[in-house]
């Protein structure tokens, strides 16, 4: 970097000399008083820091001190011994999960095979949703009739995942005490779409049905709560963009087009950026509720298997190392979505 003189000094044509720049003796005197600066403002706001106290707290327990047993994947795992006395096993896991030629590595790619397709469909299929929804909302004129629709949007998603999960069971499987199979499931067997052995059956005992039933039920339970962001960057649009493509002759649908979905652009890449980085992190509670034996061979990610292998198998290394796999490729899907998104339209996360 090229310095010059004047960045520092100020020259006086009076007595011909330089003296010090009075704006970089402000700077000085600030990069001097920097973290005396910075106790000021702590001790004048300790109540909002006090309030972050929390958060960190759940950080430092669930997201930081786990990461020690991250190095369960690189050390023969003993029960006894703690991960930093195991013996070092370098990749052999990594190895065996990846090109292991055995019933185990079949199944890990069969999992993250599902796990990459119940995300990708939940990205085609799910993440369009929202901003539909939001799009409705801002059409409803009357307060209160929009109100209403949000909260019975936002509904299920305070529920909790056993009870969503009961409810989806019920209707597609269990219905009531004088019936073996729930109402949707009669419903597709009178409309001919489902024979009367697979209504009955159930549908979740049947690996066909349970991608598009996971999808289904992911949108009832995501897609209210997910329009809170999108609604809110359509109500801070200026009333002059509408009246000026009113002006221009523009409809209901033009005025989406070329005014509501430009203004919320931005918002709609950061969003798609966030989801693609949780492409691969599909949380094992539902799916666990969901699946069952029979199901496996579409049901099973990496959650579930490293929580059957890690748990029910006694076999932590592999499990640690399965989810570390599964990280590590969402990491790089936030990096490359993030440069490409900034690329193509100068917005990203970072």
């Amino acid at each position: 970097m090229k310095v010059d003189a004047s960045d520092y000094l100020m020259y006086d044509a009076e007595t011909k000399t330089y003296r010090e720049n009075p704006e970089q003796r402000v700077r000085d005197d600030v990069e001097k008083h920097y973290w005396l600066h910075v106790g000021r403002t702590i001790v004048k706001d300790w109540r909002l820091y006090i309030m972050l106290v929390p958060m960190l707290v759940v950080f430092l327990l669930w997201r930081y001190f786990p990461m020690y047993e991250l190095l369960g994947c690189f050390k023969v795992y003993d029960q006894v011994l703690p991960v930093s006395e195991q013996l070092f096993s370098g990749f052999s896991y990594f190895k065996r999960l990846i090109a292991g030629g055995d019933a185990l590595s079949a199944e890990f790619w069969r999992a993250l095979r599902n796990t990459f397709l119940l995300s990708f469909y939940g990205l085609c299929f799910g993440f369009p949703v929202p901003i539909i929804l939001a799009l409705f909302f801002n059409e409803v004129k009357s307060n209160v009739a929009r109100s209403i629709f949000q909260v019975l949007t936002y509904l299920p998603k305070f529920m909790s995942t056993v009870v969503m999960t009961s409810l989806v069971t019920m209707l597609v499987k269990q219905g009531s005490l004088t019936s073996s199979y729930g109402i949707v499931s009669q419903l597709l067997e009178a409309l001919g779409l489902i024979s009367h052995e697979l209504a009955n059956g159930g549908l979740l005992n049947d690996p066909r049905f349970f991608r598009g039933i996971y999808q289904l039920s992911g949108i009832w339970e995501e897609a209210g709560y997910g329009s809170i962001v999108y609604f809110a960057a359509i109500i801070a649009i200026s009333p002059t963009s509408y009246e000026a493509a009113q002006i221009d002759g523009a409809g209901k649908m033009a005025q989406m087009r070329y005014v509501v979905l430009p203004c919320i652009l931005s918002t709609i890449v950061i969003m798609l950026i966030t989801k693609i980085g949780s492409l691969l992190s599909i949380g094992y509670e539902k799916v666990l509720l969901l699946y069952n034996p029979n199901t496996y061979v579409t049901a099973d990610v990496v959650s579930t298997f490293a929580q059957r292998y890690g748990l029910e198998g006694a076999a932590k290394g592999i499990a640690t190392a399965a989810e570390m796999m599964n990280n590590v490729i969402g990491m790089l899907l936030v990096i490359g979505a993030n440069t490409i998104a900034r690329k193509a339209s100068d917005v990203s996360l970072y």
